[in-house]
């Protein structure tokens, strides 16, 4: 059975079109300005940005450079600067300490084995 057009093509297209939604309108721009930067008809890109349909890897190239968005940032996903490993951010941290601060900090940890 055909599904019923005002249900999403697929549960990403949703996530991707109210992404793309939402920084379009951060940007100041109609669905008619972001389909002409995007190289796509204002139909087309409409029915990507309600998630009726999933653009494919070009066309998301694409709108993520005329958006200023990553493919992760369209797709749901934090940004990477959010998503690093726990050790990767402690040592970003302890690299802007003082080195005071990490002598003190250093005393507290236990020996290494």
């Amino acid at each position: 059975m055909a599904r019923p057009s005002s249900q999403p093509a697929h549960p990403l297209a949703s996530t991707i079109g109210d992404a793309a939604r939402a920084a379009r309108t951060r940007l100041g721009l109609t669905q008619a300005e972001m389909a002409q930067r995007v190289g796509l008809a204002h139909a087309v890109y409409s029915r990507m940005e309600r998630g009726r349909m999933l653009p494919r890897v070009s066309t998301l190239q694409r709108l993520c450079g005329a958006l200023g968005v990553t493919p992760d940032e369209l797709m749901g996903h934090t940004p990477v600067s959010n998503d690093l490993p726990a050790r990767h951010q402690l040592l970003l941290r302890v690299r802007n300490l003082e080195e005071a601060q990490v002598r003190a900090l250093l005393l507290l940890l236990p020996e290494s084995r």
